[in-house]
């Protein structure tokens, strides 16, 4: 981790948990502790809004690779009824505002600290406490809080690889990170893009890019297997189906209701993986793409 400034920090007031991360997993844990158990809960988030991977990943195509209603949470009956998606597979600026929809709509937004990193953290056997360090990028403030529970929820794509190619540092044209997208729109027109990387972020921003840029090159190491999302509109029926039967697993009793926190955090038993894998299902979406961010670059054509 980043060592803190040799300047002594701020001490803050003690919690019960601090948890870092404002994606899915960050929400749904400060939602549990703070409302279902009554804990003191702060949670850390080094971007500027909640979404976590939705925050970040905003590059053109950006969406979900599996049925929107699997890619929500199912622990409230209320909110599960009110949020309708617009399509089977939605894009990301939707998910990011469910996502800011349901912080809102269940006061998360107040135990956040954005623009805010963990930069040091350390557990005393003694006392069972830890003591965290903080630092707030916009006042460039440090602060040290303590707290009995000290919970990640960065996921897998909180670190991104960026490739160290021979030269990228003296290319005249423009580089794009794919996990660290910028929020103004980036234009392509009359450009000679190039995009490294076919995995699953380079299966969606490639067929994208490629209807503006002048020219469109694509590195490819190895090939990826792929099928057709076949996306389209959310079907009345179908929603209603899937949530009817949403309404009855929760009241199915204790285990049923593991079952879904389990699924609203993100994690899935082996067997279900299993399953996936077995029926070739396409890995394209940022759920899935540890090794398979795409660097673009960008020139204009002379």
């Amino acid at each position: 981790m980043k060592q803190e400034s040799s300047a002594s920090p701020k001490v803050d007031n003690q919690l019960d948990a601090v948890v870092v991360g404002a994606g899915f997993s960050g929400l749904y844990a400060l939602y549990r502790l703070r409302d279902c158990v009554g804990l003191n809960v702060r949670v850390y988030e080094a971007g500027g809004g909640v979404g976590g991977t939705w925050y970040w990943n905003r590059y053109p195509g950006a969406r979900c690779d599996v049925p929107s209603y699997s890619y929500s949470y199912s622990f409230s009956e209320e909110l599960d009824q009110e949020w309708r998606w617009s399509e089977k597979c939605a894009p990301q600026p939707e998910i990011e505002q469910y996502l800011n929809h349901v912080t809102d709509r269940f006061d998360l937004r107040r135990n956040i600290r954005f623009n805010t990193r963990v930069i040091s953290a350390t557990y005393d056997e003694a006392s069972r406490v830890w003591t965290i360090g903080t630092h707030d990028s916009g006042t460039d403030e440090h602060l040290r809080v303590q707290a009995r529970f000290f919970i990640f929820a960065a996921g897998l794509l909180s670190t991104g690889n960026i490739p160290q190619y021979k030269g990228l540092d003296t290319f005249k044209g423009e580089t794009y990170f794919t996990g660290a997208w910028p929020h103004e729109k980036v234009n392509f027109s009359g450009r000679r893009v190039g995009i490294i990387g076919t995995g699953s972020t380079g299966i969606q921003v490639i067929p994208v890019v490629a209807q503006e840029a002048a020219h469109l090159t694509v590195f490819q190491r190895t090939p990826n297997y792929s099928i057709p999302a076949r996306n389209a509109p959310t079907d009345p029926r179908t929603e209603q189906e899937i949530k009817a039967r949403r309404t009855i697993r929760r009241s199915g009793g204790r285990n049923g209701s593991l079952r879904l926190a389990f699924r609203t955090t993100g994690l899935r038993s082996r067997p279900w993986r299993s399953r996936r894998k077995s029926a070739g299902a396409s890995t394209s979406g940022p759920g899935r793409r540890a090794v398979s961010d795409s660097l673009l670059t960008a020139s204009r054509i002379s």
